[in-house]
């Protein structure tokens, strides 16, 4: 399967750099240019994707809210 195109704008290509697993949700760390990425996925889904530290992935960021705080 390969995606032809997505509504998606925040789109960030990196190298899996870890996986944590836990019994339903795991985290994945994406290395990408920008810096690191995590995505809290389930753990089904890590298995099905095959994912692997090393893998090349695409992070697709989407979000209705970006919160912003003074330093």
């Amino acid at each position: 399967m390969s995606i032809k195109s997505i509504n998606v704008r925040n789109q960030f290509k990196g190298t899996i750099k870890e996986i944590i697993e836990g019994p339903v949700l795991s985290e994945v760390d994406v290395e990408t240019p920008s810096g690191i990425v995590t995505s809290v996925i389930t753990t089904r889904s890590v298995k099905e994707l095959e994912l692997k530290v090393g893998s090349e992935v695409i992070a697709f960021v989407k979000s209705t809210e970006v919160s912003i705080a003074t330093l």
